[in-house]
């Protein structure tokens, strides 16, 4: 991983108490990651919504 992608995902986790913050900061990290780091972000999104049911629809808005 990316030294941008490592930090987005620190983060992600560090707001992931909030659905608000959580998909303010996905939006502000597609405005500056690369195409195929926007790939791995949504896969590890994907992951670590999984038993969140209050995250679970992010990728749907994604």
């Amino acid at each position: 991983m990316t030294e941008q992608l490592n930090h987005t995902i620190k983060i992600l986790e560090k707001v992931s108490f909030s659905k608000d913050l959580f998909l303010k900061e996905i939006t502000k990290a597609i405005e500056f990651l690369l195409p195929f780091e926007i790939d791995k972000l949504k896969e590890w999104i994907a992951d670590f919504t999984k038993n969140k049911s209050d995250l679970e629809d992010i990728l749907v808005i994604l």
